[in-house]
């Protein structure tokens, strides 16, 4: 460098941010040769491999003219109302205000993330963000470009893997400014239940923190009659018709098998979004003009999203039972996940069947923080069921050809 000259400054708070899960898998697997003649199937990543339905791909195609006009960060009035509309019949939210208490994002993801620097005062030094432990880690890196400290709450099967509210003290709830559940869980598929709601409701009125519950794989479950729980739908059962202090982050990604379009929503306290809806404006990310038109359509209808999930059920009851034979594994209270345990390390597990049987799984511990010296994702691995029926019965056959040698 020439002598006087100074290279920009880079924000510290990136140096905090943790590699990505698939990072780490990728160095797990450098020098890796697959055994051959072996098609590789990939079930480490949760991007649904069932075909986007036609009327979705015709929608969008018929909105390109679309593209000739900036879009309004709120997004057009009929795909708010075409939301508030799915959330009424979903979860029996009547009343939705399109205007103030909807907001379309380009996916559940970066709305996680921007919510945080919307919500988190980075004044207050001392400022906590709750969050499940093992989690989607957008939470975490949400939480330090905020100026907050991730706090970690693990989700164990001795707990059914739910949420420990009561771990934190009343100091430490003090400090928190916003809390993270994500119901179905990634990567356990728990949901929570109302009783759970209401402890962090009365948490949340007492301290005064933002709530975001992501919510994004709502829509696979197993049971007609055992949908899972929305928070929204918690905060309306509970009299609190406002939604105080709560967001909900929704999808078409998994719901509708369009992952590429970046297409879902915020919905909640008005009084929250408000000022989010403003940091959107800045932050310079509405959603394409076609797509959300192709978006209205998908909130639209539910005969596709019956159908996708008549596949995942037929995925779960083959499978589920055939691996449970070798690995601890049980079916989700929803998502598509298998969250199974491993005979041996982790790591060591996803690397053999990498090069054995060149079937791609995430070990669970990329997926959590050591707390307390334990790592509560250790010793197991994430099984994304997201490919066709064939493809995953055989990635199970060779799973269990695998275990059984170890």
């Amino acid at each position: 460098m020439a002598a006087g000259t100074r290279s920009a400054a880079v924000n510290p708070k990136l140096q905090t941010l943790q590699p990505y899960p698939f990072q780490k898998l990728a160095r797990l697997f450098e020098g890796l040769e697959p055994a051959p003649g072996l098609a590789p199937i990939r079930l480490s990543i949760g991007e649904p491999k069932h075909p986007t339905p036609r009327f979705i791909l015709d929608a969008v195609s018929d909105a390109l003219g679309g593209l000739a006009t900036y879009p309004a960060t709120l997004g057009e009035p009929r795909l708010r109302e075409a939301i508030a509309a799915w959330l009424g019949r979903r979860y029996g939210l009547e009343g939705i205000d399109p205007a103030t208490q909807v907001i379309p994002v380009n996916g559940s993801r970066e709305a996680l993330f921007a919510f945080a620097q919307c919500v988190v005062d980075p004044s207050r030094g001392d400022a906590l963000a709750v969050s499940p432990n093992p989690f989607y880690q957008i939470y975490e890196g949400a939480a330090l470009l905020a100026g907050a400290q991730p706090m970690f709450l693990e989700t164990v099967a001795d707990n059914a893997f739910a949420m420990d509210f009561g771990r934190l003290t009343d100091a430490q709830w003090s400090r928190v400014q916003l809390v993270y559940v994500c119901t179905p869980g990634n990567p356990t598929g728990a949901v929570m239940d109302l009783a759970a709601w209401q402890t962090l409701f009365a948490l949340s009125d007492r301290h005064g923190f933002a709530i975001a519950a992501d919510e994004c794989y709502s829509e696979i479950y197993f049971d007609d009659d055992a949908r899972p729980l929305g928070g929204l739908e918690a905060a309306r059962q509970l009299g609190r018709d406002d939604f105080r202090n709560l967001v909900m982050f929704s999808s078409l990604s998994k719901r509708s098998n369009v992952p590429g379009m970046r297409s879902g929503f915020v919905a909640g306290d008005a009084r929250l979004l408000k000022p989010f809806l403003q940091y959107r404006t800045y932050h310079g990310c509405a959603m394409s003009p076609s797509f959300q038109a192709a978006s209205v359509a998908a909130w639209n209808d539910e005969a596709h999203v019956a159908e996708n999930r008549r596949k995942y059920r037929e995925k779960f009851a083959r499978i589920t039972p055939m691996l449970a034979e070798v690995l601890g594994c049980q079916l989700p209270d929803a998502g598509f996940y298998l969250w199974a345990r491993t005979p041996v390390a982790d790591t060591d597990f996803a690397r053999g069947l990498q090069a054995e049987y060149n079937v791609t799984v995430l070990p669970g511990s990329y997926l959590g923080r050591e707390v307390d010296g334990a790592n509560p994702g250790a010793g197991y691995v994430r099984i994304a069921l997201v490919a066709e029926l064939e493809e995953c019965l055989e990635a199970a056959r060779r799973i269990i050809d695998f275990s059984q040698k170890l």
